[in-house]
């Protein structure tokens, strides 16, 4: 008999099954909110403790849980808690010199009876080191070797993976860690007063750093070097005339008043709708031409307000000021298409 023909599935059902999937791993973090009691507060102190002292926190598991385990020790890394994974097999061989007396270890393991786990996990409880279990767990769950061996257990509470029961690939159950994980790595954060710049400091490369960089490092017109300064008395042709006098001028000047505090802008489109409009008011003052109280950053604003602001207002130029409301530079659009921060449209 020739093999049947495979079952042919209609996009709307396949549709339908994605949103299945999404909407069962979104339940199970749902029901992880509504579960949180004093067993995290107690993890992240102990968390928080292992950093204060200056240990290491090593997060272990096997298979999937290692993947998740890998991901939970880089987030902690990022936000200022010395992390690394430890293969679980792999720390009988060798690795279980990385543990020191401070150290905390995170074992990760859907069944809490993974051999090598509670092989690793009971060595480490013989040298007293704080252990934290992310299990399965839920109210009818036989307590498992690793429960019974843990310092805390953080249960994930997930019964079956997503797919409609059809798959028994670890879906639900890792994202349910894995939200374990980055919600502990978050808190002690929080705990110890991370800040933005604690993290540019540890992201200093791509996309990322430079969104935390201060807009004062990203600037390329300053002023009293090559960035016209005009008052707000002065006439648009008396300050053209100034502004030609700078090799590479940008595509505004910034507007001042007699205490040189920042009161208006006038850009290069300004210009051209000036001179097509009358070309006789290049003789007017700047204060009856110019777009006045323009948004500003000041200096130690981050790159992503400058992006936030680019894309509500679509200013190609920002002014950028010191506490007291005068002009220290101006970024340019540009300088964050260049960064690839935003899109050239």
């Amino acid at each position: 008999m020739p093999p049947a023909p495979p079952k042919t599935i209609q996009r709307t059902d396949e549709l339908a099954f994605i949103a299945r999937a999404l909407t069962h791993e979104s339940q199970a973090i749902a029901q992880l909110a509504s579960s949180v009691d004093q067993r995290y507060t107690q993890a992240v102190d102990l968390i928080v403790a292992c950093a204060d002292a200056g240990g290491t926190v090593i997060v272990s598991g096997l298979g999937k849980s290692g993947h998740i385990g890998a991901k939970i020790s880089a987030t902690m890394a990022s936000l200022g808690i010395t992390s690394h994974s430890v293969h679980p097999t792999e720390a009988a061989h060798g690795d279980l010199g990385r543990f020191r007396k401070n150290d905390l270890a995170i074992c990760l393991s859907h069944s809490g009876e993974t051999a090598e786990l509670i092989g690793l996990a009971s060595i480490l409880r013989q040298d007293k080191l704080p252990i934290i279990a992310i299990t399965r767990g839920g109210t009818n769950a036989k307590e498992s070797s690793l429960q019974r061996i843990a310092t805390i257990t953080l249960e994930a509470l997930v019964a079956d993976e997503a797919g409609d029961g059809d798959f028994l690939a670890p879906t639900t159950s890792t994202t349910a860690a894995l939200a374990i994980g980055d919600a502990l790595a978050l808190a002690v954060a929080r705990r110890r007063a991370f800040t933005n710049e604690d993290f540019h400091a540890r992201h200093p490369g791509g996309t990322l750093g430079s969104l935390l960089k201060p807009v004062a490092e990203l600037i390329r017109f300053h002023a009293g070097k090559n960035l016209p300064i005009a008052n707000e008395h002065h006439t648009v042709a008396h300050a053209l005339e100034e502004a030609s006098k700078v090799k590479r001028r940008p595509g505004a000047l910034l507007i001042t008043n007699d205490a040189g505090t920042l009161t208006g802008i006038f850009t290069d489109s300004d210009l051209r709708r000036l001179v097509l409009r009358d070309a006789s008011e290049l003789q007017s003052p700047l204060t009856k031409v110019m777009s006045k109280d323009p948004k500003t950053l000041t200096g130690d604003a981050l790159a992503r307000e400058a992006v936030a602001m680019f894309r509500e207002y679509r200013a190609d130029e920002i002014p950028i000021v010191d506490a007291d409301n005068k002009p220290i530079g101006l970024l340019d659009v540009q300088d964050l298409i260049a960064m690839k921060l935003v899109e050239d449209d």
